[in-house]
């Protein structure tokens, strides 16, 4: 019985393959794998392979019904109603600590505390003239907190920037993004923004001493803006300079120059600067626009 199973499921293979061979025209990789599929697997395998083409032709052999399948190429707009009630409760940080009563007020800089504050430190500064007492001093532990580590996370990356080995550069181009985002707001004193502008100052020295052309066009634009701050309009203007000899016909290299002129009273040559951006070809933007407005 053994013999005749192997040479019945033998007839099989064959009849399978010659089948195949004439059917498909030497397209023979698929049927090939299941005809050793069938040869090593007496009886299982053509069992296996007849029950899954008759479950084939039971189960996915008839018409698709696309009746209800539109094929189009027309673009559909999908409009999405705003959330009114969550809209109406959303205000600026800023507004929010000037109106909210008490209760509310602690509630919400008990969630500004739990959350990061490093890129909103100048609106929890305005809790400290707040009457709540409770409120100020939430304002004035994240404060100090968050200052306290801006400080040591300083210190520690000027040593690096300080050891001048082949990562000096890298270690000043983090030094200057991490402190630019903490100046920026303003929350130090006049001595310390003094002090950390200038440490800001040295670090964009290295970099363009070391590789000028990692100094990219809004690092000259930060040191110069902080600069301005201070009212060091001597070093403010080194940095405009070597913006215009490095990154010239770029919107930021004239905004900071009429930035610096304005402030410091250049009239000549703010209007020479104004009168260049208006016969370049930079494309000006809506901000610029207001900041020139204003100036005027």
């Amino acid at each position: 019985m053994f013999w005749i199973l192997l040479i019945i499921n033998l007839i099989v293979v064959i009849v399978y393959a010659v089948w195949n061979i004439l059917r498909k025209e030497g397209k023979r990789r698929s049927f090939i794998i299941r005809a050793l599929v069938m040869l090593c697997c007496p009886v299982i395998g053509p069992c296996f392979f007849l029950l899954s083409h008759v479950l084939y032709l039971v189960v996915f052999s008839g018409a698709v019904d696309l009746e209800d399948v539109i094929f189009s190429k027309e673009r559909v707009k999908t409009y999405m109603h705003a959330d009114e009630e969550t809209e109406r409760n959303v205000v600026p940080l800023e507004e929010a600590i000037e109106i909210t009563d008490k209760e509310n007020l602690r509630s919400l800089m008990l969630n500004i505390v739990r959350s990061d504050v490093s890129q909103s430190l100048s609106k929890v500064s305005m809790a400290l003239d707040g009457e709540d007492t409770e409120t100020a001093h939430y304002a004035a532990s994240v404060l100090q907190d968050t200052m306290n580590d801006f400080r040591n996370n300083v210190q520690k990356k000027v040593v690096n920037m300080d050891k001048a080995d082949e990562h000096q550069v890298d270690y000043a181009a983090d030094l200057i993004n991490y402190m630019d985002d903490y100046l920026r707001q303003h929350v130090l004193t006049d001595l310390e923004q003094k002090t950390y502008v200038h440490i800001m100052d040295r670090a964009c020295e290295v970099i363009y001493e070391k590789e000028p052309i990692r100094l990219l066009n809004s690092h000259y634009e930060s040191v110069a803006i902080r600069l301005m701050e201070i009212r060091d309009f001597e070093m403010s203007q080194k940095w405009c300079e070597r913006a215009v000899y490095h990154h010239p016909n770029t919107l930021s290299t004239y905004t900071m120059q009429l930035k610096l002129y304005f402030t410091s009273n250049q009239k000549d040559k703010f209007f020479s600067v104004l009168e260049e951006l208006r016969k370049s070809n930079v494309v000006i933007d809506k901000e610029t626009l207001e900041m020139i407005r204003v100036f005027l």
